[in-house]
């Protein structure tokens, strides 16, 4: 798998993640530790670096010295306009105050093409970084192997996968996060860099796959999906068949390895 970006830095930098204590965030973190540099791990709840994106709060202390801020924060909630969208201007103003050189934005792979609030909101999100003032690279990833095996999860409690017809190729967060940290570690391309699995993937297979490495006995129900939701998931809109980086990690090998070693849930 091979990773662009720009022109290695020699020098340890300050690098600060926003949810660096997500699922993403953390293994960015931990990838970026290993490679030697300073990371400041920023959210709501970190132990250091506490900061809200819906107020501000936080964020001068946190960004002061740093030259590379990661994005990596995420909110589906009905505010996540709030988080990902403002929240997103004030922590470019932020950077911009403390002199950052580059903002490296978290988005997914395809998000303008989807018709729904929370695939809006990302593609709004993009817009504010690519308007804003510090120079940044918008990395897009597709849907994370943790989030698919998540919403599984969720709705075998009820014994029951709801499988609409579309297209995925999901992508395990690990291999973003090594994506993340070389993208952090390069110039700002003011451009994206595309992330995504190894295969296109019908979503009942991936159910069925999920099915096989879980042992689960849950019944497969088809949902159909009317209007322009439905017509781009058949369509493959969140899939990408050239991308910048593709990954090596196929859902079916994750999941039975995931099911071995307990695996963290996360969204994307």
């Amino acid at each position: 798998m091979s990773h662009p970006g720009g022109p290695r830095r020699l020098w340890d930098m300050k690098i600060a993640i926003m949810g660096g204590t997500g699922t993403l965030g953390r293994q960015v973190a931990e990838e970026l530790r290993g490679r030697e540099h300073e990371v400041r791990v920023l959210s709501r709840h970190a132990p250091e670096y506490r900061v809200d994106l819906t107020t501000g709060a936080g964020l001068d202390e946190a960004l002061a010295g740093c030259e590379v801020v990661i994005d990596a924060s995420n909110n589906s909630s009905r505010a996540a306009a709030a988080t990902l969208v403002e929240g997103t201007r004030r922590l470019l103003a932020a950077g911009q105050a403390a002199g950052v050189a580059h903002h490296v934005c978290v988005s997914v792979l395809g998000c303008e093409r989807m018709p729904a609030g929370y695939f809006r909101v990302k593609a709004e999100q993009e817009d504010a970084v690519r308007r804003g003032p510090v120079p940044w690279t918008v990395v897009r990833a597709t849907q994370f192997h943790e989030y698919v095996a998540a919403m599984m999860g969720a709705a075998a409690r009820y014994r029951a996968i709801p499988v609409p017809r579309g297209v995925l190729q999901p992508v395990a967060s690990a291999e973003v996060a090594r994506v993340v940290a070389d993208v952090a570690a390069g110039d700002a391309r003011r451009d994206e860099v595309s992330v995504a699995g190894p295969e296109l993937a019908t979503i009942r297979d991936l159910a069925r796959a999920w099915r096989r490495a879980t042992g689960r006995r849950t019944a497969l129900v088809p949902l159909p999906l009317p209007g322009g939701l439905g017509r781009a998931l058949r369509d493959g809109a969140l899939t990408d068949a050239r991308p910048d980086v593709r990954g090596r990690q196929e859902f079916a090998a994750w999941a039975h390895r995931a099911r071995l070693t307990g695996p963290e849930t996360g969204a994307r």
